[in-house]
């Protein structure tokens, strides 16, 4: 501007406008302060100024940009406002041009939140089709945090109930504060080369800036690059980091980590003892079954063994013998009954009782018996055989007696 030469106000401001519009500095700005003067215009936009214990400073948020805005605006509040300072030319004074408004603290570390989650989810980081699966049946487990904090204390106690022949290994990493991120990352590290089946990464819950390590780039970098299935188990089921969409698994708690981790081998002991009662069952049946099938195949030899032939054999002859005992005895008691009664028979018609009654036996000299008077000539030579002895006779005179005569 020329000395000396006379400036309206609107040309003043207008220059002034200018300047701060070529000043990249004061082109994208964020400013910390307490909200105060707040009022919302019945035309959308919202006035208010943000101050600090030394200054003050005017701003506007026109409707279009209050899309962005998720809280009311209230005095009182410490917020970050990103926006542009420019010159407003009819009131000759300079705002701030809100584009964006957050809370101070939690409200700035989610703006770095959500920038530093679309830049990885643009690389991939966050792709399902890299992630590894889960070991089902770990024997080594590896668990990056606090040595003394409550998640240890808890992972610790569940892997002991579900399964206690898993091997634990703690890296014991500051998982808050200064240098936590860099802590956690050597932790994830020291553990993949350690060759353990799979690492729990986490820490129990807290604030957002309390969880911050495990939003940070390095710790994404690490578990993306991480060779070992990583399961990552940060603050509360409500919370979520970035280490959670990095992770291969995220769990919503330690606690359920160490469940998701460790294979409950109760179920495979209950498994495995009725399968040992299936077993054992199914054994004594088959031994039973064998049992009877060879006290079967016993009975079948026996009765075919030669002992027991000829044990069969000598009890038939046995019974052979009685029964032809018995036969012979009835045999010998019938023939005696008919002995008795052909004695009797013969016993009326022996020669000894006639020869008893005063008869003789008369015979030739051959012995043949003599039947009739009519077979004798005189001269021959006759036995006569009395009950007491006999007799040598010589027939002299034989007379035959008439048929009538003799009878």
């Amino acid at each position: 501007m020329n000395r000396g030469k006379v400036y309206t106000v609107s040309s003043i401001n207008q220059y002034i406008k200018n300047m701060f519009s070529s000043e990249y500095a004061l082109s994208v700005v964020f400013v910390r302060g307490e909200v105060s003067n707040c009022k919302y215009h019945s035309s959308g936009h919202i006035y208010f100024s943000i101050k600090d214990a030394g200054s003050q400073l005017a701003c506007v948020m026109f409707r279009g940009d209050r899309r962005g805005l998720d809280f009311t605006l209230e005095n009182g509040q410490e917020i970050v406002v990103g926006g542009s300072i420019s010159v407003y030319e009819r009131d000759g004074k300079y705002q701030l041009y809100a584009k964006k408004i957050v809370l101070a603290g939690d409200g700035l570390l989610a703006e770095r939140y959500e920038q530093l989650k679309k830049k990885l989810q643009a690389m991939g980081y966050f792709d399902e089709d890299r992630k590894l699966p889960i070991p089902p049946y770990a024997k080594r487990v590896g668990i990056v945090t606090a040595q003394t904090g409550a998640a240890i204390q808890d992972i610790i106690q569940i892997t002991a109930r579900r399964n206690p022949y898993v091997q634990l290994i703690l890296y014991p990493a500051k998982v808050q504060g200064d240098g936590a991120a860099e802590s956690v990352v050597r932790g994830i590290r020291r553990l993949d080369e350690l060759g353990v089946d799979t690492i729990i990464v986490g820490r129990g819950g807290g604030s957002m800036e309390d969880l911050w390590a495990f939003n940070e780039e390095i710790v994404a970098q690490a578990i993306f690059e991480c060779r070992t299935p990583v399961i990552s188990a940060v603050g509360h089921e409500t919370d979520f980091t970035i280490a959670d969409f990095v992770a291969d698994l995220r769990a919503p708690t330690p606690s359920a980590a160490a469940e998701l981790a460790v294979y409950d081998v109760r179920g495979v002991l209950e498994w495995l003892y009725g399968y040992k009662d299936r077993l054992v069952r199914e054994m004594l049946h088959r031994v039973d079954a064998l049992r009877s099938r060879l006290e079967q195949s016993e009975r079948r030899l026996e009765l075919h063994s030669p002992a027991s032939m000829i044990r069969d054999q000598r009890q038939r002859l046995t019974d052979l013998e009685d029964r032809l005992c018995r036969q012979a005895e009835r045999a010998v008691k019938d023939k005696r009954q008919e002995l008795a009664l052909l004695a009797g028979r013969l016993d009326g018609v022996s020669p000894l009782k006639r020869l008893e009654a005063g008869y003789a036996y008369v015979s030739d000299g051959e012995g043949r018996m003599i039947h009739s008077a009519q077979s004798v000539q005189a001269g021959d030579r006759l036995e006569l055989t009395f009950r007491d002895g006999r007799v040598t006779a010589r027939a002299e005179e034989i007379e035959i007696a008439a048929y009538g005569d003799a009878q």
